[in-house]
């Protein structure tokens, strides 16, 4: 067995595999005889069929599969001893066809490609300065968290007008475009939460309207869209295409969410019993909730803001032509070069990230260890079982429950990507130099908003 590298460039290069009788040739005739021992063939007993008759039938495939098994041993040892780094993995060279007689098997080479790992720099040092925005928690913000708590343990209550946050009951029948009852059509009632109407003149029109209140819609304009409009006409979300942008909506009733009272059985709702006696220890503990909120939303953007940064200044060529043909091979369904294309950029950029990431971790040697993934996925759990009010169990349970969502695969893979990104922003925290600006929430929203487009 010997494998010959040649380089085209600094970024492609091509293993060429060369396979002789005595790497395959026992295996081979092994697996031939075990199928012999097998093989049920009319006129012959189990384990007398010639092994003429045996090499016939199966000898191709099964030298195929052995020197199959040879090549892939071959390629990955060989990229294990001798340290390289790849995109991908190996794949055919397109241009080559296997050397060879798979009807006369003698000497065999195969010629595979591989995407090379570029060399990355990262650039990252107290010299670089970015703002970390904060949320500044104000009166209206801990009055709004206030109230919606409020609302969260509050009571609905029947209402003679449509207010803000009401939920309207209504009927919804499909229209024509002249805007006649369509035949056939959907008819189906269903709740409007005003709360998330964002179409302005539509919740203008519906506000302070009473039962019996018809009105013409877009079924969009009154729901958040996909699913949601789905579910409020009662229909699959890929009908949705063919229905009519138009729809009579009859208010039926309409209720009012009353708010909690602010008094001990809240208190101990929230918050545990004892734990807050009146409104102003309520405000002081909001206030503090909503600082520990805001500051994973900080570090989120600070890490994005590095992110789009990285990405911007720190140079990285990619094997494109390889990788676009990689993509094309290794995916499950078929996929045109016209798909890849449209999607290489974003597939370019992520695997960049991968690559600035990785080397970030490597040189400041930031590990994600086992137990340490193990004392997270514990923590998330933690959080999950206090989200619904509901008690930890013992640690022994609690690592058991951790250990088994580690072991689903893309779960695991969940807790490792945000184990990472935790590390990586303690690190973007720890090296560059941050310039604290507060701003409004409203301000926050749209500052991520903008981010992220």
């Amino acid at each position: 067995m010997n494998v010959v590298r040649e380089d085209i460039d600094a970024l492609n290069a091509v293993l060429k595999i060369e396979v002789k009788p005595e790497d395959y040739q026992d295996k081979v005739n092994e697996t031939l005889k075990d199928y012999r021992k097998k093989v049920n063939m009319p006129g012959f007993r189990p384990g007398h069929v010639p092994m003429g008759l045996i090499q016939k039938q199966y000898g191709s495939s099964v030298l195929a599969e052995e020197l199959n098994r040879v090549v892939n041993d071959s390629l990955q040892k060989y990229l294990t001893e001798n340290s390289v780094e790849i995109l991908g993995n190996p794949i055919p060279k397109e241009d080559h066809e296997v050397e060879g007689d798979f009807k006369n098997p003698s000497d065999f080479t195969f010629a595979y490609e591989i995407g090379l790992a570029p060399e990355v720099d990262v650039k990252l040092s107290g010299k670089n300065k970015f703002d970390y925005v904060k949320v500044k928690v104000d009166d209206t913000l801990i009055d709004k968290q206030i109230d919606d708590l409020r609302r969260r343990y509050g009571k609905l209550t029947s209402s003679e007008k449509v207010a803000d946050n009401d939920l309207v009951m209504s009927q919804f029948v499909e229209l024509n475009d002249d805007e006649s009852i369509k035949e056939g059509g959907i008819l189906h009632s269903s709740t409007v939460s005003m709360e998330f109407v964002e179409n302005k003149k539509v919740k203008k029109e519906l506000t302070g309207k009473e039962v019996g209140y018809k009105t013409i819609v877009n079924p969009t304009d009154v729901s958040r869209g996909g699913k949601d409009t789905a579910a409020m006409l009662g229909v699959s979300e890929d009908e949705l295409a063919g229905l009519s942008e138009k729809f009579q909506m009859t208010i039926t009733e309409i209720k009012g969410m009353e708010l909690a009272e602010l008094n001990e059985e809240l208190f101990d709702k929230l918050f545990g019993p004892g734990t807050v006696k009146s409104e102003d220890e309520m405000r002081e503990r909001v206030t503090a909730d909503l600082g520990g909120m805001f500051v994973n939303d900080s570090d989120r953007m600070l890490t994005q803001t590095i992110y789009n940064d990285l990405l911007e200044k720190t140079k990285i060529d990619l094997p494109d032509g390889f990788l676009k043909r990689w993509i094309k091979m290794s995916n499950e369904k078929e996929i045109s070069m016209e798909q890849i294309e449209a999607d290489y950029e974003n597939y370019a950029k992520s695997l960049k990230w991968q690559l600035i990431q990785g080397n970030i971790f490597k040189a400041n040697d930031i590990k994600l260890e086992n137990e340490e993934v193990i004392e997270y996925t514990k923590g998330l759990l933690v959080s999950n079982y206090a989200q619904y009010g509901m008690p930890a169990p013992e640690d022994e349970e609690l690592t058991k429950s951790a250990m088994q969502v580690l072991q689903n695969r893309e779960e695991a893979n969940r807790v490792y990507d945000m184990l990472a990104e935790r590390k990586l922003t303690s690190y973007f925290k720890e090296t560059v130099k941050l310039k604290d600006k507060e701003v409004s929430y409203d301000e926050f929203v749209e500052l991520a908003g903008a981010q992220n487009q």
